[in-house]
C-alpha cells in the first residue's frame, strides 16, 4: 500500500498560494479576502469555518467571517451576500453548508456573484465544468471549480497517478463531490463510470477501477472486494464511528493490498481548503480582469 499523503501535497500548495498572494499585493497593492458566512451554531460547520479562516491568515489572505443567528430568515441571507457581492474587498464569498434550514440553500448560492463564487456551486460555474472540452480550456479560463472534486485532481497529479486513458468509477452522485468529479476526470479524459445506491454489480464495477473515487457517505462500505490491486483509491468519506474518524473504505481490510491510497483523515480534507485559497485568488485575478 502507498499512502498518498494530503497534508504534504496540501501543504506544498499552500507555500505556493502565499507566495502567489504576496506577489499579487505587491504588483498591486491589493491583498485578495475572502468572506466566509455561519449560519447558526453546529459544531462541525463551526471547526470547518475557524480552519478556513486560519488558512487564511496563514497564506496571507485576508478573512471576514459573518456570523448569523440560527433563526436567520431566508431575506437575512441574501441581504447579507447582496452586500458582499459589491463589497470590493470580499474576492470569494463562502456560504457554509448546510443551513439550519437548507431547503433554500441554493437559493442562497444561486444569489453569490458567480465571480465570487469561490465553492464552485452556483449554476454558472457547474455550467462551465460541464461545458468546457477538457482540463486545460477550464485552466485557461481560471474556472472556479468545486474544491473537493478539484483538490481531488490536484492529489492524483501531484502522486503522479495517470488519468488520461484510465477507467475511472465514482461511487456517489452528490452536487458537491460526485458529479464535478465525474466531468473533472472527464475533462483529464478518463472513462468515467459514476454509481450510486440504485446500481447492480456494484463490486464488478467498481473492480474495473484503475481510479476509485469512494465518496457514498457510508463508513467502511468499500473493502478489498470493490478493488483491484494497483488501483488508485480516493477515499472521500468522513464519518465518526465510535468517537473516530474513518472514511467509506475499510482502511484495515485493503491494507496489504498493492494500491495507493488517501487516508482519513489526512487525505482530501486538506486539499479541499486548499483549493478554497487557489479558488479566491483565481477570483481575485477574474474579478481584477473583468474590470
Amino acid at each position: 500500500m502507498k499512502i498518498i499523503d494530503g497534508r504534504q501535497i496540501s501543504d506544498a500548495k499552500r507555500a505556493q498560494i502565499k507566495e502567489l498572494t504576496a506577489k499579487i499585493k505587491s504588483e498591486t497593492g491589493k491583498t485578495p479576502g475572502l468572506a466566509t458566512i455561519l449560519v447558526g451554531e453546529d459544531p462541525a460547520s463551526k471547526v470547518y469555518i475557524g480552519s478556513k479562516i486560519k488558512a487564511c491568515e496563514n497564506a496571507a489572505i485576508k478573512s471576514f467571517h459573518f456570523a448569523l443567528a440560527a433563526n436567520a430568515s431566508k431575506d437575512e441571507i441574501l441581504s447579507l451576500i447582496k452586500s458582499l457581492n459589491s463589497n470590493a474587498e470580499a474576492d470569494g464569498i463562502l456560504l457554509q453548508l448546510p443551513l439550519p434550514d437548507n431547503s433554500f440553500a441554493q437559493e442562497c448560492i444561486n444569489a453569490i456573484s458567480p465571480l465570487k463564487d469561490v465553492d464552485g456551486l452556483h449554476p454558472f460555474n457547474a455550467g462551465l465544468l460541464n461545458l468546457s472540452k477538457n482540463w486545460d480550456e477550464l485552466i485557461e479560463k481560471n474556472a472556479l471549480l468545486s474544491c473537493t472534486p478539484a483538490g481531488i485532481i490536484h492529489l492524483l497529479k501531484a502522486s503522479s497517478i495517470a488519468i488520461e486513458g484510465k477507467t475511472a468509477v465514482v461511487i456517489g452522485r452528490s452536487n458537491l463531490v460526485g458529479k464535478p468529479i465525474s466531468m473533472m476526470l472527464l475533462a483529464n479524459n478518463a472513462t468515467v463510470i459514476m454509481a450510486h445506491s440504485k446500481t447492480k454489480n456494484l463490486k464488478e464495477l467498481s473492480k474495473s477501477a484503475d481510479i476509485l473515487i469512494a465518496a457514498a457517505g457510508k463508513p467502511r462500505f468499500i473493502n478489498k472486494e470493490y478493488i483491484k490491486n494497483g488501483a488508485a483509491v480516493i477515499d472521500v468519506g468522513i464519518n465518526r464511528v465510535g468517537g473516530k474518524l474513518c472514511g467509506d473504505v475499510d482502511f484495515d481490510d485493503v491494507k496489504d493490498m498493492d494500491i495507493s491510497i488517501t487516508p482519513v483523515p489526512g487525505g482530501v480534507g486538506p486539499m479541499t481548503i486548499t483549493m478554497l485559497l487557489e479558488n479566491t485568488l483565481k477570483a481575485f485575478k477574474n474579478r481584477d480582469r473583468s474590470a
